[in-house]
């Protein structure tokens, strides 16, 4: 007997079935990471096309930061350079890794309008095209915080191995952050500028270019910073201190809200997304 063929799958106009099509699509997307990861490299070639240094201007720059703010601003508060420089070059690099994500985020959909309007590849794609994108810019950094622990002797043994989770935090951040700016900036224009003069004001709020200790009693607050808290996951086991588990706490409580904020808004937006590019 022949085997009888599977009925057609009709779909109801009134009953759009949201949040089974936003999980398909999710996992549709992790199954084509390695696209994601090519269209990613493709990107960081093209940007650098004809570039001598490609990449490493960013570390370039970042390292002229280091030298000319630790000097500065060591004198100015007064602390030890053997102290406020290996901070203030894991701070910056760091830093970089969220600003860029964020800002980059925010043009996650946008960026690729051509490749959406033609291909019908799953959203998520798009989404880790854009960390996978912003996470090799950020290793081109990672040579410079070598240099700084061995030059001031920085030693932060196996407490090293505690940076993991906190990168897999920023990932996971990084993801939400897309998603959710992504959309929303794909639908309004005019908000991307906005964010970047935002993020511009967080690096003067966020302890990077100055010490929490110099807050006293008042360093409690910096636990209600998503920024700081994100970054402090990543940069205490760098430095070797001690992370506070109010930290941590602060840290998830704070990725746990933009996840569910994130894919709330991908359910129930996520068919409008091609036609808002």
């Amino acid at each position: 007997m022949s085997a009888k063929p599977s009925p057609k799958r009709v779909f109801d106009a009134s009953k759009p079935e949201r949040a089974l099509r936003a999980r398909a699509d999710l996992r549709e997307g992790f199954a084509q990471w390695r696209l994601a990861a090519a269209l990613a490299w493709g990107d960081i070639k093209h940007r650098y096309r004809g570039s001598v240094l490609g990449p490493f201007w960013v570390t370039l720059t970042t390292a002229a930061m280091v030298v000319a703010l630790g000097f500065f601003y060591s004198h100015i508060m007064r602390v030890e350079p053997g102290t406020f420089f290996p901070w203030l070059a894991i701070s910056l690099i760091l830093w970089g890794m969220v600003s860029q994500s964020v800002t980059d985020g925010a043009d996650c959909f946008a960026s690729a309008e051509a490749v959406i309007r033609q291909i019908p590849l799953p959203f998520t794609v798009h989404v880790l095209r854009c960390v996978f994108r912003n996470l090799l810019v950020a290793t081109h950094n990672l040579p410079l915080i070598v240099v700084v622990m061995l030059i001031f002797d920085v030693s932060p043994g196996l407490g090293l191995l505690a940076f993991v989770p906190g990168l897999l935090l920023f990932l996971c951040n990084a993801f939400s952050v897309a998603f959710f700016l992504g959309m929303i900036c794909a639908r309004f224009r005019d908000i991307p500028p906005i964010i970047s003069s935002l993020m511009q004001l967080c690096f003067f709020v966020t302890p990077i270019i100055w010490l929490p200790e110099l807050l006293g009693d008042r360093a409690v607050w910096l636990l209600l910073n998503p920024f700081n808290s994100i970054m402090e996951t990543m940069r205490a086991p760098l430095l070797g201190r001690p992370l506070d588990p109010q930290v941590w706490l602060s840290a998830l409580g704070f990725t746990a809200a933009l996840l569910g904020l994130a894919l709330a808004f991908f359910t129930r937006f996520r068919g409008r997304i091609a036609f808002w590019v």
